[in-house]
């Protein structure tokens, strides 16, 4: 419903913004499908197509590739008003359809390629009638420098990199926002009632409440899921990898980290207006014309 209202362009928004938040919502959901709904069936459903190797190695490239472009368009996302409100002169060129196309286009693409390596992680975990069953990682995944490398770039690219930028990116959009709000206040010498009443002003709060609560949310739904893994790389944490609490935390974590593709359409309807109206139409639109097709 969010991909197809926000492809609509009735929200108000602008074109390119309108592009980072159309690919926000596919990756969201393209997490949801591989990562979640397609992990849930072959847990329920152990014994279909899904369980071929070559299919269980192809899911497993996209469920990896599916979150890291989650990340990162959340990330552009943040860039692209960051460019917007502080950077006025680059604006024009930037915060354009054409741009955000291409810049999204490239890193889907990029987000595929990096992961390919991880088709070659698993193995058959039986073969019956020459059929191959099932996915287990090669046991030269711990210890080989090569797979080593390929892990340190994985968590580099999600989350290791993407964290500091969103944090660095927000503190000087916000930060710009408050000094050109105090200087406009001051060069325009309204009252309280008049200063809140300024379209731009409006426009800035607006602003920095849809940037916080996309952003904000998806730090502190990423944090525990970071936390976990920084611990399991820098310290013995692995030698607990069977305990029953340790299952549960990265059960809850991973939880919290799949809950993040999810929130933002419910930030879109809390923050945006015309976002809300339209949703109403798209919920009373069939209703309409069933209550037509009655009389």
């Amino acid at each position: 419903m969010a991909i197809v209202v926000l492809s609509r362009g009735r929200c108000g928004l602008s074109k390119g913004i309108t592009c980072y938040m159309i690919t926000m919502a596919i990756a969201d959901l393209l997490v949801c499908i591989f990562n979640v709904a397609l992990d849930s069936f072959r847990y329920h459903f152990p014994y279909t197509f899904l369980m071929y190797t070559s299919v269980c190695r192809v899911t497993a490239i996209m469920q990896v590739s599916s979150v890291q472009f989650s990340v990162w368009s959340t990330t552009l996302f943040t860039l692209d008003r960051f460019v917007a409100i502080c950077c006025p002169k680059l604006k024009l060129k930037y915060c354009t359809r054409r741009t955000a196309t291409v810049i999204l286009a490239a890193v889907s693409v990029l987000s595929f390629v990096m992961n390919i390596p991880a088709y070659f992680r698993y193995e058959p975990y039986s073969v019956v009638a020459n059929v191959q069953w099932g996915c287990r990682t090669v046991k030269g995944y711990v210890s080989s420098p090569a797979w080593i490398a390929y892990k340190w770039v994985a968590s580099l690219s999600v989350p290791l990199l993407p964290f500091p930028l969103l944090l660095l990116l927000n503190f000087l959009t916000v930060q710009h926002i408050l000094m050109t709000s105090r200087s406009r206040r001051a060069l325009k010498a309204h009252g309280p009632g008049e200063a809140s009443s300024d379209p731009v002003l409006k426009s800035r709060r607006t602003t920095i409440v849809l940037l916080f609560t996309v952003s904000g949310s998806f730090m502190v739904l990423w944090m525990p899921i970071v936390i976990l893994d920084l611990l399991f790389d820098f310290t013995e944490m692995s030698t607990l990898e069977g305990a029953i609490s340790l299952h549960l935390t990265m059960r809850i974590t991973l939880l919290m980290m799949y809950s993040s593709t999810c929130t933002n359409t419910c930030i879109y309807i809390l923050t945006q207006r015309r976002f809300r109206a339209e949703i109403l139409n798209m919920v009373k639109y069939p209703l309409i014309l069933l209550f037509k097709f009655h009389k």
